[in-house]
């Protein structure tokens, strides 16, 4: 064992010498930025799509997905199977005109293809102008090369109200890609999902709008009084939550592979109580015109995969949540059994463009397991936390063979229960009723080389950080370590090079 400690009141310096090579870059690897109103961005180009990643998408004779060896008991997750029948977009009058609206012809070709039993709902080379899009079981949206659905920014489109869920549980504008308790759907192929998410950033971001702080004000409400959830409904530009390009509520079997999404309202995909979801080959791209532009979000699910992605994102890029506060504890339903691994993440615009567990984790998080990924000017790498008064646990988190670099801001392994205290080190008064418990999580293979802060560690003096193994990291960082309210910690091989220490 190989640990250089200088102890500092109240954290932890660690001071060595790393020496780290980076990845060369590949041929073509660009990411270009703003034009006109949006980002744009080469991520195709970056990540090589389709060469290299086993089991890419095409039409037929797809490798199985690779086995999953995880830590913890997992199903051997495999894409759901639909029957070999086509139900091509034009044949239920839809227009390439991208001043039409195709929802109509949407809704008609899922419809056909769901009451015959299932198979592939085909978007031809195009543009095609929608409203929202709503799933059905049995069915496979197959985008072809050079398709794209573009969302309409009509807001009266995405009514009436659904059930979504946003931390907390209401009825909605629809997400523009909706399912409700459906089995064995997907999303497939090459075309582009653009979301078109300007217009409904708006709601938070124009000057002096108060539309989704309205939302959030009464969701927070409407939780802490147990009101029904029925009747917490949000369907008004006075006071609405944004939606997402992809949202889908108690579903099982469910698949999105080898498509761009881009521009989205807010959250990109959101996955609300699922079982058995899988995540490949996608690019998500989110631009840095507005808050909360996450990647995929894990939301109380459990058996997902997330493999083979790439992230350049201007918030979290991964966000394994489980509900807030009284309403995540009284669904009482965990995230689980979530596996990421082979996916290249970035921020975009100064963005994030990390890993986050939280901070909405009240029904709890357990058996995660991240491993062989890479991030360049992310904004953390590992971000894993929680606030005082959210109750809740996380618990088994295995995190292994990461590399990464330039990463900027946020600590490249950050473990907090005191998120958003706004407490100088090492303040720390919390001692709530309710504090969040994590406990049992270990980072093994962790190089970074360029990064503005290194490692926190950071619990509450009423309830401790709890079990925290760190093997073989290798950080340089402007600043050292702080590690504080920690109840067992191991450190092995680690060396942090710090040019300030704290």
């Amino acid at each position: 064992m190989k640990t250089i400690i200088q102890r500092a009141t109240g954290s932890l310096a660690l001071v060595a010498a790393v020496a780290l090579r980076g990845e060369p870059a590949r041929p073509g690897e660009k990411v270009e930025h703003r034009s006109g109103d949006h980002y744009q961005y080469s991520v195709r180009q970056l990540s090589g799509r389709n060469d290299t990643v086993p089991g890419a998408s095409g039409d037929s004779g797809l490798p199985p997905i690779e086995p999953i060896h995880a830590p913890f008991p997992m199903p051997q997750l495999q894409r759901p199977s639909f029957p070999e029948r086509d139900f091509n977009l034009l044949d239920y009058g839809a227009s390439a005109d991208p001043t039409v609206k195709n929802t109509a012809a949407f809704a008609a070709a899922i419809d056909a293809c769901a009451a015959a039993g299932g198979g592939r709902v085909i978007v031809p080379a195009g543009t095609w102008l929608t409203g929202p899009i709503r799933l059905k079981s049995n069915v496979n949206l197959h985008l072809a090369n050079g398709a794209e659905i573009r969302f309409s920014q009509d807001v009266a489109d995405y009514l009436p109200p659904v059930l979504r869920r946003r931390g907390i549980e209401f009825y909605g504008h629809s997400s523009q890609i909706y399912a409700l308790e459906c089995s064995n759907i997907a999303v497939t192929g090459k075309g582009l999902l653009n979301g078109q998410g300007a217009k409904f950033m708006t709601w938070h971001w124009t000057k002096g709008s108060a539309v989704e702080q309205n939302g959030y004000d009464f969701l927070r409400k409407a939780a802490g009084e147990n009101m029904p959830v029925e009747k917490r409904i949000l369907d008004t530009e006075e006071s609405a939550i944004r939606p997402s390009i992809i949202e889908l509520v108690h579903c099982r079997n469910v698949l999105l592979e080898g498509f761009t999404l881009d521009r989205p309202p807010s959250w990109t995909v959101n996955v609300v109580y699922a079982d058995s979801f899988i995540a490949r080959d996608l690019d998500v791209l989110t631009y840095g015109d507005g808050p909360n532009a996450d990647g995929i979000n894990p939301n109380s699910s459990r058996n997902v995969l997330i493999e083979h992605c790439r992230f350049s994102t201007h918030d979290d890029a991964i966000a394994i949540k489980s509900g807030q506060d009284e309403d995540g504890w009284r669904v009482n339903k965990p995230s689980e059994n979530i596996v990421v691994r082979h996916c290249r993440f970035s921020g975009s615009a100064g963005g994030c463009g990390r890993i986050a567990i939280g901070s909405e984790m009240s029904g709890g998080v357990r058996n995660v397991y991240i491993h062989d990924c890479q991030f360049d000017r992310s904004s953390g790498v590992i971000n894993i936390k929680s606030k005082p008064g959210r109750g809740g646990v996380i618990e088994d988190v295995w995190i292994k063979n990461l590399k990464a670099k330039s990463i900027r801001s946020v600590p490249v392994i950050s473990i907090t229960t005191a998120f958003g205290l706004g407490k100088p080190w090492p303040e720390v008064e919390s001692l709530t009723t309710t504090p969040p418990t994590f406990r049992n999580i270990r980072f093994e293979n962790v190089v970074c080389e360029g990064s503005t802060k290194s490692i926190e560690i950071r619990g509450l003096p009423e309830r401790p950080i709890e079990n925290v193994i760190l093997k073989n990291i290798q950080i340089s960082s402007e600043q050292g370590p702080e590690i504080q309210h920690v109840k067992g910690i191991t450190l092995d091989d680690v060396q942090v090079t710090a040019a300030k220490r704290q």
